[in-house]
């Protein structure tokens, strides 16, 4: 008779040092002081689609600012909490390939199917990146969400969020969307390369 289990490797890493999601927070406080004290920052750094020819860095710029502190500090929570859980899954490589790509393929639809004057600002694209691939790595995964205060599955609260703030007035929708499709498919990508051990009795 056999029987077996398996067992998921965690990646480790040194505990001393910056991570790059503190990297990344940091960063993201930084030029959110910046645009508090110069208003046109905001302008010089989003993303508008008229006029991403001419200013194409804005495609990254954007990442990193925010219209207000419940908006930083609702991304950096997530970006905190979800990004954490990531890198252990996979590494620091994997997830800021997660984080940019996510925030980048946002911005792109953003581009290309927003209204040409409108400014776009926020990380909510990648962190909905690092949302989508915990959702195909880990859709049963309970979370916690405000108001509801019982534990909810994962994927049901991603889902259920992107979904809610599709609806709201000014927001980028086309970001998240474009940032949730980038993770679905890297957490796919990631789900299948993890590695088993298999013992057999």
């Amino acid at each position: 008779m056999r029987a077996g289990y398996y067992v998921v490797r965690y990646r480790r890493y040194p505990g001393f040092g910056l991570s790059p999601i503190l990297v990344l927070v940091i960063i993201n406080f930084l030029v959110f002081i910046a645009t508090m004290v110069f208003g046109e920052l905001v302008y010089l750094l989003g993303l508008q689609p008229v006029g991403f020819l001419s200013r194409p860095w804005t495609i990254l710029t954007s990442m990193f600012v925010h219209a207000g502190l419940w908006h930083i500090f609702a991304n950096m929570l997530t970006l905190y909490f979800f990004g954490s859980y990531l890198a252990r899954l996979v590494g620091n490589g994997k997830f800021l390939l997660v984080y940019f790509g996510g925030g980048i393929l946002g911005g792109i639809l953003f581009v290309l199917l927003a209204f040409p004057f409108s400014v776009a600002v926020g990380a909510s694209g990648a962190v909905f990146a690092l949302a989508g691939a915990l959702v195909v790595m880990r859709p049963r995964l309970p979370v916690v969400v405000f108001p509801i205060p019982i534990p909810i599955p994962l994927w049901v609260a991603v889902i259920g969020g992107f979904l809610l703030l599709s609806f709201l007035p000014l927001v980028a929708w086309q970001a998240h969307l474009g940032g949730l499709v980038f993770g679905l498919i890297a957490g796919y990508i990631f789900r299948r390369r993890e590695r088993y051990f298999v013992f057999r009795l």
